[in-house]
């Protein structure tokens, strides 16, 4: 679950994935497929983690983007094949050598409290986003803005004083509803519990710690959804959630590699669902904080590296279904840079390095000791994520016969993210992000990017670097910035923040009631409005 929305993080993690259907029981999906699109039933989904605050621009984790992401629109969005299109804007002129950007705004587009979207929302976004004020994550692309303005009510301008290559992306960031915020302390603004949007959802109940209920939006500017309602169920135990989906109380789930490969091969399932697998625009790390003083010698970091068998726990945990990560970037993507140095399983190596770096002692519990301390840690990661905890456990055991002691420590999603990153209370964390379809990473990596609830939260910091990230943002051309990511990952594989550790597969189950799924470059759900179920299949009546 983690996967920290970067998202922009995409917003609203728009599952980005390169989709392949390899299921049996795609040829009885197609069968299926014939019958009319009816409106009616709700969707119900399992979830292992709560929302945080459904003001997007506030929020740093999936749960709470995925829920804002049917509740909220950007001015631009990507379609199936990763294009850019319009959103909230039907429209814009790029100018002025690429420095300038004219938004035309739909003009047929309302709140949810029925108050007519206009280009001062817009506006308003902008400025609390770059207010100091804002305990955000995600001002950096808007402090690159040197002139916001309002032309008129459906006119929007932008004006940069140097080129920024993922500007027109920047701006599929949630806007905000200036009528019920502006003049206010959005961080105790009643919308973090109760979000109004202009999206194909509303918003209708949060229990915490139970579910959060959307109903569809009749009046949404691309035409009423067909599903009427959407129910995410917080289920924080992977096998609990299994149960209920078996019994089919859920309709979509993620499943683990367990389930997907062997639990799920039976006729209850292939009569019922149909299973989705792809590769990811996600990556599962091992990250430091490199603030403690046992991780301040890469040499160290690099050792982890080397003493961590990658190979084990993607056959072992993931069942092979996923890849060795090198680096923050998904394999095959324009900017992976194929010849990043790599850290194969080399337990004699990292045994070399550790007692270069000073750690050459082993006490009577056969841990390394260095200036009479030894060489312990603790692993946070989250609770109800199975695949995470048996990594841990094979680092825990990997690590021990190279005379590191590791501690293991599962938190619940929100007490994970509120209590220890934000607040930097860790010494490493297993955790996952999304990777962008575009790759400006930073605000994960880039050293300014270290405050608190800031998402370079293990606080990373070498110049070039972040060199690399500036002028990588800096410049249009796709060849040039494709060689200072090259170089970006190069530096990062050297210095080893992370010990990157898998890129998973997608492992996603919807009940075969539910139509129009039509899986793309981009994953599943960017046509979500236009699935369906036949009105003769239709289970659940969303009252209102």
């Amino acid at each position: 679950m983690h996967i920290f929305r970067f998202l922009f993080f995409l917003s609203l993690i728009i599952i980005s994935l390169a989709a392949c259907d390899n299921n049996p029981a795609a040829d009885n999906r197609r069968r299926l497929t014939a019958k009319q699109p009816a409106y009616g039933d709700i969707l119900v989904r399992g979830e292992i983690g709560d929302a945080s605050n459904l003001i997007p621009l506030l929020a740093s984790d999936s749960a709470s983007h995925s829920i804002a992401g049917m509740v909220y629109n950007g001015l631009v969005k990507y379609d199936k094949n990763m294009n850019i299109i319009g959103n909230l804007a039907e429209s814009w002129d790029i100018t002025g050598n690429g420095l300038v950007i004219t938004f035309h705004l739909r003009k047929d587009v309302k709140w949810h409290d029925g108050q007519p979207f206009t280009a001062s929302d817009v506006l308003y976004t902008y400025q609390i986003t770059v207010d100091p004020q804002t305990p955000t994550a995600y001002a950096e692309d808007f402090k690159m803005v040197k002139k916001a303005e309002v032309l008129d009510d459906y006119t929007f301008r932008v004006t940069y004083d140097k080129p920024f290559a993922p500007a027109l992306i920047s701006w599929s960031s949630s806007i905000l509803p200036r009528h019920l915020l502006s003049g206010k302390d959005i961080t105790k603004s009643p919308l973090a519990r109760h979000p109004i949007g202009t999206g194909p959802y509303k918003f209708k109940e949060w229990l915490t710690g139970q579910k959060i209920v959307l109903v569809s939006n009749h009046d949404y500017f691309e035409g009423r959804p067909y599903i009427d309602g959407q129910i995410t169920r917080i289920i924080p135990d992977t096998a609990t959630m299994f149960l209920e989906l078996r019994a089919q109380n859920l309709g979509m789930m993620g499943l683990t590699p367990m389930q997907y490969k062997r639990q799920t091969e039976n006729n209850l399932f292939k009569n019922n669902f149909n299973k989705y697998r792809y590769l990811s625009f996600a990556y599962t790390y091992l990250g430091y904080n490199l603030k403690n003083p046992l991780f301040t010698d890469k040499r160290v970091r690099q050792a982890i590296s080397y003493a961590i068998n990658k190979d084990e726990i993607i056959s072992g945990v993931l069942l092979g279904l996923g890849k060795p990560a090198t680096g923050p970037y998904k394999p095959g993507t324009w900017a992976y840079n194929n010849k990043v140095r790599v850290y194969n399983y080399n337990p004699q190596k990292a045994r070399e390095l550790l007692r270069e770096a000073g750690w050459t002692k082993l006490n009577k519990d056969g841990a390394l000791e260095k200036d009479g301390k030894p060489f312990i840690f603790e692993i946070v990661t989250n609770q109800g994520n199975e695949t995470r905890q048996k990594c841990a456990e094979i680092i825990q055991r990997q690590l021990a016969e190279v005379g590191i002691k590791v501690k293991i420590r599962i938190l619940e999603w929100s007490a994970l993210v509120t209590d220890f990153i934000n607040k930097r209370r860790f010494d490493s964390v297993i955790m996952g992000w999304t990777i962008p379809l575009d790759p400006d990473a930073y605000d994960v990596w880039h050293s300014s990017k270290t405050k608190p609830e800031e998402l370079n939260f293990i606080s990373y910091n070498n110049p070039e670097a972040d060199k690399m990230l500036e002028k990588g943002r800096s410049t249009f051309d796709k060849k040039e910035r494709k060689k200072y990511y090259d170089r970006f990952q190069e530096i990062l594989a050297e210095d080893q923040p992370y010990t990157f550790l898998y890129v998973p597969d997608a492992l996603i189950i919807i009940h075969n009631r539910f139509r129009g799924i039509e899986p793309a470059t981009i994953g599943l759900e960017y046509n979500f409005i236009k699935w369906y179920v036949p009105k003769d299949e239709q289970k659940y009546t969303m009252t209102r």
